[in-house]
């Protein structure tokens, strides 16, 4: 059997899991641009966490993984203090260790991870490595995770002290090591049998501790499961869904009338099998009777930084690149206003300034999900203290468009039981999903993200073209804004 350390963690997950990344790769879903910019941040704080141990010297990677073995071991026997990616090979299970420290008669693990915390599957992945350590012979004496702290601002100079947390997990890591031959002795049988599909059923590790790239396989292909079903009105795992599952009941259509239900849920599943609206006019004017004109319509586009480049930011924070603000006057006539950020420069402040230039202080404001927009505005409300009064009025006015969908005063059957508005908006405004299918290169907030971090890799031509999607689409996502508001007005006319 060969494993390497994901393909531990993976099977940890699911043992179907792994076998189908063995045997079956092709009906796994390929990463994503979101899956993809996770994958280049791991490997950038990868490199970073390397400089806590400054003198030490990187394998180079290859596919020859002997060859990789064979250098680890020259460097052992050469007394290298601090190796990154020290490679080795226990009775087929292959690691590489992030940093290895050697001291003295031992060795210290470090497994460096882009998180802002240790998480259960890291303990497995540390203990593999512990354990094929352990068994060619190594003394370890200390395993440990290192991680981000998103606590660290950065200040004119990045500390990378400060900027990680290293986690001594030897103690739990020790404890997992008495069943891990049990775990590699379950992971061979299920992979001795290339033709013989381990038969495991969906729950919890579907989602857990990440969402299984087979998923769409062992959902909708093998067990026909559409995209709105029990799992979205009973949270998957919970009692009802699994006494619903259990007794093959998946369709919305066939939960009994009778089944013990939350207000809630009865509601959602009735809405459903009636394929009607349920709409609480009185609840949604009451509402709206809190608009006043001009309504400023604003949303906000913004990106992370995993080591924070700028000074004043933590890592992970939501740093604002772009806004869009339709404003709707009275007599239903709209004016647009819009900015974004040069890259690779700190416009944070030339955005604060602008956005108080563009909304004056005692307007209404409307926004979709306002927590994150108000989340936005008081970072930089405490960031720039000389434009801090206009930001937090500004916020002081804000209303959440997302309240009547929230409250479910508006709920229809093509809503999905949600209320983000990725499932209310083509649920009232139809021609609004084609509209953003028909944007060039950027068509969502992933992508509008990644593509903003990536904008200083863009030759002038390729950033030109890429700075307009990414103003055509935030420009749409505050006139979607406003043909919800627009429905809104109607069903209560």
């Amino acid at each position: 059997m060969n494993l390497s350390k994901s393909l531990y963690t993976r099977g940890i997950q699911c043992p179907k899991a792994l076998w189908l990344k063995k045997y079956k790769p092709s009906v796994l879903t390929p990463p994503d641009e979101a899956a993809q910019a996770v994958f280049e941040t791991g490997n950038v704080v990868g490199d970073f966490a390397c400089e806590l141990f400054p003198e030490g010297r990187e394998v180079a990677f290859t596919r020859d993984y002997a060859e990789m073995i064979a250098t680890t071991k020259q460097w052992l026997e050469d007394g290298v203090q601090d190796i990154y990616e020290a490679t080795f090979n226990f009775d087929g299970i292959l690691i590489m260790v992030d940093i290895l420290h050697i001291d003295g008669d031992g060795v210290s693990i470090y497994e460096v991870k882009s998180s802002t915390e240790v998480k259960d599957i890291y303990l497995h992945d540390v203990s593999i490595q512990y354990y094929v350590l352990e068994n060619l012979g190594f003394s370890v004496k200390s395993a440990n995770v290192v991680h981000i702290n998103n606590e660290y601002v950065r200040g004119d100079e990045l500390d990378i002290n400060e900027l990680f947390k290293v986690v001594d997990v030897t103690s739990e890591v020790v404890e997992l090591q008495a069943n891990i031959p049990t775990i590699l002795e379950e992971f061979e049988v299920y992979l001795r049998n290339r033709e013989d599909e381990p038969n495991i059923d969906i729950g919890k590790h579907c989602n857990k501790p990440y969402e299984c790239d087979a998923k769409e396989y062992c959902w909708r292909v093998q067990r026909a499961i559409p995209e709105y079903s029990i799992f979205n009105i009973f949270n998957l795992g919970s009692k009802k869904q699994v006494e619903l599952y259990s007794r093959g009941i998946i369709n919305i259509e066939d939960v009994p009338d009778d089944f013990d239900m939350t207000a809630n849920q009865a509601q959602a599943v009735q809405n459903y099998k009636s394929k009607t609206s349920y709409i609480d006019k009185e609840n949604i004017n009451s509402f709206l009777q809190n608009f006043t004109y001009p309504i400023y319509h604003l949303d906000f586009e913004t990106y992370q930084q995993a080591i924070p480049e700028f000074k004043g930011i933590k890592p992970f924070e939501q740093i604002p690149f772009q806004y869009s603000l339709h404003i709707e006057h009275e007599d239903g006539t709209l004016e647009h206003k819009e900015y974004l950020s040069q890259d690779s420069i700190d416009s944070r402040f030339e955005l604060a300034k602008r956005l108080c230039e563009d909304i004056p202080s005692c307007v209404m404001v409307l926004a979709y999900n306002m927590s994150f927009e108000k989340g936005v505005i008081v970072r930089l409300a405490k960031s720039f203290p000389d434009l801090s009064w206009h930001l937090l009025a500004i916020n002081e006015n804000m209303q959440d468009l997302m309240i009547p969908f929230q409250k479910k005063w508006y709920v229809t059957p093509a809503m999905q039981g949600s209320y983000s508005i990725k499932y209310v908006l083509p649920a009232l405004v139809p021609e609004f999903e084609k509209a953003y299918k028909e944007l060039d290169g950027v068509q969502n907030g992933s992508q509008a993200m990644n593509a903003f971090a990536n904008l200083s890799k863009l030759s002038d031509a390729e950033k030109q073209k890429m700075r307009d999607s990414l103003l055509e689409y935030c420009k749409l996502d505050t006139l979607a804004m406003v043909e919800i508001h627009k429905k809104l007005r109607e069903v209560v006319r």
